[in-house]
């Protein structure tokens, strides 16, 4: 730099200068930032680029704070973890074209969880949508199957009405993501406050979510389960987004009723509670899907009886009539016959049920039987001599959080491994991609948890396949020095496909093996980071401790045995009953 650069750099930079720009008018982005403030955002999730140049002006001149992902990926994923502890919209920004088509993976992973995001994409001016213009992309169209509502900013005086209209889109009803896209020529133009309309509360008369149940349905919920003798509670992560654990905790109490979650549902209910009978589904407790498959009466709340859960829907819980709570009524009867619909939020239904005193039913000796079950088919796994378990390097973790960290997770075996061997006793505190599956959300989404929870340990679980697909984002430990504890369960492969191609393709490992790796130590180092690496089952827990219980940033690379299963399973198209991998104790 000369030395009339450096002087007009740092007169730009002036105080008077900047008194200058504060008194022009506002213009687009100068209101959005506003707006956001308006909101109660503290933090943005993005990646800066041509179309949102503007708004990111407007940032450094009215500050927001704003974590700079290292792809845009990983930002939505930080927002998503970010979203899913505080149960608040989390905030997203990247530019138009491949900023845009780079958050859509994101963007349905949360549409499909209803994690509430605001996603702010840039685009091309007004003048030149449709002429296939330098980094245009029409994500309006891309993102209408995979957003809750969306829209695309034409007048700049809208700016203030819409951003408080997707906020509470985003957050109400049925929780999930909202995108605004917003010309370049929009948050150019010049803010005329006489033009906004911006009302004190939001309605729109086409979206009215019904969060009080209907009273002659609750009655006859009443009534249904009175009269059960195997009754069943099955709990979503819409008990989760209502925040209705206390609610859930008191009715199933009260009536002593057993639970079952959902892979979203965990944290509902302590782990550990007498009636937590564990995850049901695909890779479940033994007793949790004997519990559904064998009741007369399946209380779902809050779970939208995805296909991971009920296995083949025309045998799942046949003797059982089905009561399902769930404020979208489309997902009612959707996947499930279901004899009682309630559509209502999940706090709401279950303060209905207990204001409403009936005759308990008696399920002492279905409880009784359901305990049996517990005790003799609990997760299991045979300990090898020469090589460590996933299972044993999950239990250890367990062991010295005492299963109070915020644990987040990449898809995969070791995501079943988590799910089934890191029990969760408090709610929000299990961040997880359920419905999409997608790799790469483990570490980011712990960064957007650790910001939401700077106080919290947040521990991420990931495989060694999806944790390369992010690792970037090992930048953002060092620069904020976020304590953030990466596990890397390293069986060096793709470890459900690798299994599934064993149990069904005859052990032909096609492309799901990887034997070429990047040393996770030296990759850790490269960032400035603590790099561990466990080989023997002899070394675990003394590096585990160290690594978790210190207060910086650490990538703990665990070797463990390539070829060891998640079980139990329901093989895809059986039933719940059908497990294989069961060991009685």
């Amino acid at each position: 730099m000369t030395a009339n650069a450096s002087t007009n750099a740092k007169m730009d930079a002036s105080p008077s200068g900047m008194q200058e720009v504060e008194n022009r008018p506002k213009n687009g982005a100068d209101i959005l930032i506003k707006a956001l403030h308006d909101q109660g955002v503290d933090i943005v999730f993005g990646y800066p680029g041509g179309a949102v140049l503007h708004v990111y002006d407007a940032m450094y001149k009215n500050p927001i704070r704003h974590i700079l992902t290292r792809h845009e990926q990983g930002a939505i994923h930080a927002a998503e973890g970010y979203a899913r502890v505080l149960n608040k919209p989390g905030v997203v920004i990247a530019t138009s074209g491949p900023g845009a088509t780079n958050l859509v993976t994101g963007i349905t992973d949360a549409m499909i969880d209803s994690i509430p995001l605001v996603i702010f994409t840039g685009q091309v001016a007004t003048t030149v949508i449709g002429s296939d213009a330098f980094q245009e992309a029409d994500i309006i169209g891309i993102t209408t199957p995979i957003t809750k509502h969306n829209y695309q900013v034409q007048d700049v005086n809208d700016i203030p009405r819409i951003v408080k209209e997707a906020f509470h889109i985003a957050n109400s009803g049925r929780k999930g993501p909202v995108l605004i896209d917003l010309p370049k020529n929009i948050s150019t133009a010049i803010f005329d406050e006489a033009k906004a309309n911006v009302p004190d509360e939001v309605y729109l008369p086409g979206y009215q979510p019904n969060y009080k149940p209907n009273y002659l349905q609750i009655q006859k919920a009443i009534q249904a389960i009175s009269e059960a003798k195997k009754p069943v509670v099955l709990v979503g992560a819409g008990v989760l987004f209502a925040n209705a654990c206390d609610e859930l905790v008191e009715f199933v109490e009260k009536y002593k009723l057993p639970v079952v979650t959902t892979l979203l549902g965990l944290g509902s209910i302590s782990g550990n509670h007498e009636l937590n009978y564990g995850m049901a589904g695909m890779h479940g407790a033994v007793v949790a899907n004997d519990a559904i498959t064998k009741s007369d009466l399946l209380i779902n709340i809050g779970s939208r009886f995805d296909d991971r859960l009920t296995g083949d829907t025309l045998r799942f819980a046949p003797e059982a009539k089905i009561i399902h709570i769930d404020i979208d009524p489309a997902e009612i009867g959707k996947n499930i016959r279901t004899d009682i619909p309630i559509v209502a939020d999940a706090k709401e239904a279950l303060k209905a049920l207990l204001k409403n005193d009936f005759n308990a039913p008696d399920t002492a000796e279905w409880i009784d039987y359901l305990n049996s079950v517990r005790d003799e088919y609990p997760f299991w796994y045979v300990e090898d001599e020469k090589e460590v378990l996933p299972q044993q390097i999950i239990e250890m973790v367990h062991t010295i959080t005492n299963g109070d960290a915020i644990v987040t997770t990449d898809v995969g075996q070791h995501q079943m491994w988590a799910a089934q061997y890191y029990l969760q006793n408090h709610s929000h505190q299990w961040v997880t991609s359920g419905g999409l599956g997608t790799m790469g959300f483990g570490l980011p989404a712990a960064i957007g948890a650790q910001f939401a929870k700077p106080d919290k340990k947040v521990i991420s679980i990931v495989g060694d396949a999806g944790f390369q697909m992010t690792s970037q984002e090992l930048a953002l430990l060092k620069e904020f020095n976020l304590p953030v504890k990466v596990i890397i369960i390293n069986n060096a492969a793709l470890g459900m496909v690798r299994q599934w191609q064993e149990l069904f393709y005859d052990s032909r490992y096609s492309q799901s093996l990887m034997p070429v790796q990047p040393d996770f130590v030296k990759l850790a180092e490269a960032y400035g980071l603590k790099g561990y690496r466990i080989q023997t089952i002899d070394e675990a827990e003394r590096i585990l401790a160290e690594a978790i219980n210190s207060d910086e940033p650490v990538v703990v690379d665990c070797r463990v045995k390539q070829l060891e299963n998640v079980y139990p399973m329901v093989p895809s198209g059986k039933a719940l009953h059908e497990m294989v991998g069961v060991k009685k104790f």
